[in-house]
């Protein structure tokens, strides 16, 4: 090997290791404002388009970008498969147990107006509140063990 193939080679390795820095560097700049981004979405979902589906794809979105960056162990030291499969179950808990409340209080599955949480258009408000945070709890978590799974296997 020639000391010119050498050196482009070694340019070559520089390269990619530059690449990878400025990668990991702007990935961790980054996910903080889209989960920012995405728990806006989830809390502010029922007030326009988005809620909790959008939200939670972008929050899962943001963890998977982590791992496709950083690698699926580091990942996991992040956010554990114990900690997503009970966020997921949690979400759906969530949801379910807002249709379930209202049942309790005399009204419809999910049928807000009949929560105990004032009168009926801020127990409307606070009742899909609360369903769109369990959605998008749901959906994240769901979405990260998905990929986790799916890129875990050999």
């Amino acid at each position: 090997m020639s000391p010119k193939e050498k050196d482009n080679d070694l340019y070559i390795v520089d390269d990619e290791l530059n690449s990878n820095i400025i990668r990991r560097t702007l990935v961790k700049k980054l996910i903080a404002f889209i989960q920012l981004y995405a728990l806006y979405i989830i809390i502010f979902g029922e007030l326009g388009p988005g809620g909790g589906f959008q939200g939670g794809v972008i929050l899962g979105s943001s963890i998977i970008i982590y791992i496709l960056i950083f690698g699926l162990e580091e990942g996991r030291k992040r956010i554990s498969q114990k900690a997503s499969d009970f966020f997921s179950s949690t979400g759906a808990l969530i949801y379910g147990g807002v249709g379930l409340l209202a049942l309790i209080f005399g009204g419809n599955f999910l049928q807000y107006a009949a929560l105990p949480w004032g009168e009926p258009p801020v127990a409307n408000h606070y009742g899909i509140m609360a369903v769109e945070i369990g959605i998008g709890i749901t959906v994240a978590a769901t979405m990260i063990i998905l990929f986790c799974e799916m890129i875990g296997r050999d």
